[in-house]
């Protein structure tokens, strides 16, 4: 069924990752007219992740991109109708709500919010200008064009190390450019990152700069510890330092925190009743699919019990 603008949905469901996907499955068993709003592909991040391997029921592990179509054709097929349109404004008439995107308007009588977070950028010069040609925050989509170069990953949480592994598939030499002394990823990711050949660690350091005429040439680097810059050499940048909260349509309709994300009580309610949040874009939630999972039950679950006492 396709979505169908100016209908009245029970609920309306915006983003399309593990927590999305998880709460249209469950509203639309529950036989709640249910639509689906996702601005890129189905799955979100997961989506983007070369082989997911702490997902259970998938013992020799799963790529990103089939959990992610399996979890879509699931919601589907018990109804969920998908829009691949990024929600720009929501607005409240009485009980009901308007989500308007760039060409079309859904009414709907509940909302789960799961819109989830985008990559956080370094912000120094160059890097957008260079994006696309040697800078990239996506290893699964440009690893390949890196065969045999040398390149730079910045970060050093589970992604970093993460996406740094599967870089060595192409990559000659995979640099991890740390801030600190020690990294954050969990001990198995780092056990595997160092035992990896092709990976070096640089300590203490930050990118103050991305350099090159068509494409990255090289990284203006800064040693904290030192004070000192040199120039390192590099044939791309992979950067892995974070998310930001993708909140910005909803700033004056429901309440968010310091950082952006949307605040919700025990019960993944938002400020306006009738209004839920799941995954990464919450306050307080734990940036892992199974976890995305759960909550996108938990808010659909308790959607439906606002809609049975509506």
């Amino acid at each position: 069924m396709n979505a169908s603008a100016n209908s009245l949905y029970d609920v309306v469901v915006i983003g399309g990752g593990g927590a999305g996907l998880t709460a249209a499955l469950y509203t639309s068993r529950a036989k709640l007219t249910t639509l689906l709003l996702e601005k890129l592909v189905p799955g979100g991040q997961i989506a983007l992740t070369d082989i997911v391997e702490n997902y259970p029921g998938f013992p020799e592990g799963i790529t990103g991109g089939e959990i992610a179509q399996r979890m879509e054709d699931q919601a589907k097929r018990y109804g969920t109708q998908v829009a691949y349109e990024p929600a720009e404004r929501i607005t409240q008439n009485a009980d009901l709500f308007e989500i308007k995107t760039s060409g079309s308007a859904y009414r709907a009588r509940t909302i789960i919010l799961a819109a989830g977070a985008s990559f956080r950028t370094i912000g120094v010069r160059g890097e957008k200008e260079l994006t696309g040609r040697g800078v990239s925050y996506c290893a699964t989509c440009d690893g390949a064009f890196f065969k045999e170069k040398k390149i730079a990953v910045v970060g050093g949480g589970d992604s970093a190390m993460q996406e740094g592994i599967f870089l060595t598939r192409f990559a000659s030499e995979v640099n991890v450019i740390h801030r600190r002394d020690k990294l954050r990823a969990s001990p198995i990711l780092q056990d595997r990152a160092r035992q990896n050949p092709k990976i070096k660690f640089i300590w203490n350091t930050v990118v103050e700069e991305v350099r090159g005429e068509k494409k990255v040439q090289e990284l203006l680097l800064r040693n904290l510890k030192e004070g000192r810059d040199y120039a390192f050499a590099a044939d791309g940048v992979f950067v892995f330092i974070g998310h930001e909260p993708n909140t910005a349509f909803l700033k004056g309709f429901v309440e968010l925190d310091e950082k952006g994300y949307v605040r919700t009580d025990t019960g993944l309610a938002a400020s306006v009743p009738g209004v839920f949040a799941a995954g990464e874009i919450r306050t307080g939630a734990v940036k892992q699919l199974v976890a995305a999972c759960g909550e996108g039950c938990q808010a659909a679950l308790a959607a439906q019990a606002y809609l049975e006492h509506a």
